[in-house]
């Protein structure tokens, strides 16, 4: 079976369907299975392990897939995804399907050996922040693709992980059904109100000041009203811009200062925790009658992190309902007051 895109037709949304072979799959699944112990491929001077390199921040001079990079990119060697196939939109029964097109990268956040991201200098990662935006800028000039979406898997829960900072850019041919909840509370609010819902949550959450973690000059770091994980924690701009790949240098550095900030203080209070982080920006513009008509005033750019400290029960799953163990203040108070 060929690996394609499938929409469920009840929830709406879609998923990957894999080309993994039944004996792999559950190889995978086998406890106790490690990478062997060899040279690091994302470290300076293993260049020709990885992939072609697509795109790279290098000193002048220094050649492709040699040393000499500070942020680095190649398209991902899982083949969920691929470039160069057609869409092919279809129907298969009452279900809809098209080919797994799609772009996936990854993206090396430093030469050095380093596991987290919020060990690197802040302008090491604002470097990183430059290169997501070059890239969901770049994959924009493919027609096929509707959503570009950075994100992070940070000590995963498997058996194949490599402890070497990186995040992963996916580009879709389609909006992901969670951004798209977004989208539509947004304009749904701003049509109600006349004002983004976001910048709405970043005046409440400066004025209450309950649930903040950190804020500087660009940016508000806090701890949701309603968290779907314990220690979810959003980062908003506090100037309106729907735009991630908008923000300019010195935006950028502000960004890059309270990620830092913020992950570091998530590691040390739960201990170096797996966790999820990703930008949730607006979606390839594309010309279609009434498409977003307004999302430049009612949408807002934004990191959310998720730390997976909890495991999601039965009722969580079946009713959409979360449980915290704390509330979002106390949260929020633990993680302000732990000290770097």
């Amino acid at each position: 079976m060929c690996a394609e895109l499938r929409k469920d037709i009840i929830s709406g949304g879609w998923i990957i369907t894999n080309t993994k072979g039944k004996e792999e799959f559950f190889k995978s699944l086998e406890p106790g299975v490690r990478v062997k112990e060899k040279p690091c491929p994302f470290c300076s001077g293993n260049e020709k392990e990885t992939p072609k390199e697509i795109y790279a921040l290098r000193k002048p001079g220094t050649l492709p897939d040699q040393p000499g990079w500070s942020v680095r990119v190649f398209p991902s060697k899982e083949k969920a995804l691929e470039i160069e196939k057609e869409l092919e939109r279809r129907g298969v029964g009452i279900y809809d399907v098209m080919n797994n097109v799609g772009a996936h990268e990854l993206i090396i956040e430093s030469p050095e050996h380093i596991k987290n991201l919020s060990d690197l200098p802040e302008e090491q990662i604002k470097k990183a922040l430059l290169v997501y935006q070059k890239r969901i800028i770049d994959l924009k000039k493919d027609k096929r693709f509707r959503y570009a979406i950075v994100f992070k898997n940070q000590r995963p829960s498997s058996p194949f992980r490599l402890g070497h900072t990186h995040s992963q850019l996916v580009a879709l041919p389609l909006t992901p059904e969670s951004v798209k909840g977004e989208l539509e509370n947004a304009k749904s609010y701003y049509g109600e109100k006349e004002r983004c819902v976001f910048c709405d949550v970043v005046r409440e959450e400066l004025e209450a000041g309950l649930r903040i973690v950190k804020e500087n000059k660009s940016f508000l770091s806090y701890v949701p009203f309603a968290p779907r994980l314990p220690f979810e924690t959003w980062i908003l701009p506090k100037r309106h811009n729907a735009d991630f790949t908008q923000e300019d240098d010195s935006t950028l550095f502000d960004f890059a200062a309270i990620m830092k900030v913020t992950l570091s203080k998530i590691c040390k209070l739960l201990e170096d925790p797996p966790l999820n982080y990703m930008i949730h920006s607006i979606p390839y513009m594309r010309p279609k009658v009434g498409y977003w008509k307004t999302i430049h005033k009612d949408y807002h750019w934004h990191l959310e992190i998720l730390p997976h400290i909890v495991k999601v029960e039965g009722f969580s799953w079946s009713s959409g309902f979360y449980i915290e163990p704390l509330s979002s203040e106390i949260m929020a108070e633990l993680l302000r007051e732990t000290k770097l």
